[in-house]
């Protein structure tokens, strides 16, 4: 396996860069990196120990030529999965939403964003993101709960949503307001292959005022707020470029659309980030994905307003050759 020294990486992390991305201020340097996270599995295996704790991730992210670490602030919520059902969800009425063991604001907690802050290397910054506010519905109450409750009580939704909303108002301003921090991302998958997995007008009713809010703070504190969502949004991008305000997308897929499309479609509004597909990454060769890395920043990164990365982020199951084939060709640039 080739190592992080193999891909002649030397670290000298600059947030400045990828800020210049983010907000399309043209032309950096070089083409930063971007993803929503890598595994720990992943990392673990590359530096060849365990990472215990976020702080120790730190160690990567710069080694690998990361100008950032992702960090995320503490939500105490008791809630079921989305991916596996079998365990049921909190609320499946009205009663049960009322009853609900809500937390207070004064219960998120920010240790993480303080443990890293203290040996974060000169230049680098944090990235604050947590779950998304549609994810989090979801979370308590199920997707088929989601969309009878659209069908069947859209005032039970709007107070679901209110109540989620309100906390996310007080996790990002949390977040955004930290020295250290230099962007905040709204991770919340709201597509599948085809479509968004609601109606566009329920989004919009119930999801986009809220999203709004938190780019809203994160600007406020001047930092570049990201979405990152999978699935076909091609319905309600312009909703989130002109009434949301992102400053930048990530998540592509090939079979939905292609990065170079989405650079060519959206890049003089937003910035582009990642899209390498997680299909490709996995089923080429090294020397693939050298050539591809290659032809994404010849592409997308010509003219600023794009990080290179993943389509998605960097799960175990990525042979570990590949992604650090994606690195080495992004820093042979430099």
């Amino acid at each position: 396996m080739k190592t992080l020294q193999e891909t002649g990486i030397k670290p000298r992390p600059d947030f400045g860069q990828l800020r210049k991305a983010l907000l399309r201020e043209g032309k950096g340097d070089y083409v930063p990196f971007y993803e929503l996270y890598v595994n720990g599995p992943v990392m673990e295996k590359i530096l060849g120990k365990r990472l215990p704790d976020r702080a120790s991730t730190v160690e990567f992210y710069y080694h690998a030529g990361y100008d950032y670490v992702p960090v995320w602030p503490g939500l105490p919520i008791k809630h079921g999965d989305l991916v596996d059902r079998r365990g049921g969800y909190p609320i499946n009425d009205i009663g049960q939403f009322e009853s609900f063991a809500w937390p207070s604001p004064d219960m998120i907690t920010f240790d993480e964003f303080s443990a890293v802050a203290k040996v974060l290397p000169a230049g680098m910054k944090m990235i604050g993101q947590t779950g998304g506010i549609f994810e989090m519905a979801q979370q308590l109450c199920g997707y088929e709960n989601i969309c009878l409750f659209m069908a069947d009580d859209r005032r039970l939704v709007a107070k679901l949503f209110d109540r989620i909303g309100n906390l996310y108002l007080h996790l990002y301003d949390g977040m955004a307001r930290i020295k250290d921090v230099g962007a905040v991302v709204i991770s919340d998958d709201l597509g599948f292959k085809t479509q968004t997995l609601v109606a566009p007008g329920d989004l919009r009713e119930f999801v986009f005022p809220w999203f709004r809010k938190l780019v809203e703070i994160a600007h406020k504190y001047d930092k570049p707020c990201l979405l990152h969502s999978c699935g076909n949004l091609a319905a309600v991008m312009d909703d989130l470029i002109d009434e949301v305000g992102i400053d930048a997308k990530h998540s592509y897929e090939d079979a939905i659309l292609p990065v170079t499309a989405a650079k060519k479609k959206y890049g003089k509004r937003i910035a582009i980030l990642g899209g390498l597909d997680i299909d490709r990454l996995c089923r080429s060769t090294p020397e693939e994905i050298t050539a591809f890395s290659n032809e994404l920043i010849k592409e997308c990164g010509a003219d600023g307003g794009y990080a290179l990365g993943s389509g998605n982020s960097i799960p175990d199951y990525v042979p570990v050759e590949n992604y650090l084939a994606m690195l080495a060709a992004g820093w042979a640039t430099r």
